[in-house]
């Protein structure tokens, strides 16, 4: 993964990634349309497919909404780094092939605009920009499998569903 950074601050809730007046939908391409809308009015005219969010602590709190990290995904965005993520919407994200990544020293010193690497297998972020490499614990084999199958969902259809 690779991608220009995006930087949000601590408690960015499932609301201001995804509004709730727009719940009433679960066209991928419309949730993507009001991504990060609440917080950052103008993130689709400027975040581009592939770039990566960078966040403090507590992303993804509130509501345990799917529509939230499914936003994220639908749009493009390449993963989130955040000091730490709410625990339901870590799951959630996992449930729907997010990748998402917790790094205090990354969240805390890429900036926005800064150019990121990141290695979902050996556990590396590099900060492109400013020539600095920080450390995560990797996921284990079966999540990585899930994020990379795009999901459970498709996880399992292709590992345990036979035609």
């Amino acid at each position: 993964m690779n991608g220009k950074s995006w930087k949000y601050g601590d408690n960015v809730n499932t609301d201001g990634i995804i509004p709730a007046r727009y719940l009433n939908t679960t066209d991928e391409k419309e949730l993507a349309s009001h991504c990060m809308e609440d917080i950052d009015p103008d993130f689709v005219k400027k975040a581009k497919k592939g770039d990566i969010i960078v966040a403090g602590e507590n992303f993804g709190c509130g509501s345990s909404r799917e529509h939230a990290p499914l936003s994220i995904k639908a749009f493009g965005i390449s993963c989130v780094i955040a000091k730490s993520f709410a625990r339901i919407f870590f799951r959630n994200a996992i449930n729907i092939g997010l990748p998402i990544f917790e790094s205090k020293e990354a969240s805390m010193e890429i900036n926005e605009g800064d150019e990121v690497q990141v290695d979902m297998n050996l556990g590396k972020i590099i900060n492109l920009t400013a020539k600095k490499e920080y450390s995560f614990t990797p996921f284990a084999d079966e999540m990585k499998d899930i994020i990379r199958a795009g999901g459970l969902m498709e996880y399992v259809r292709l590992n345990y569903c036979q035609s």
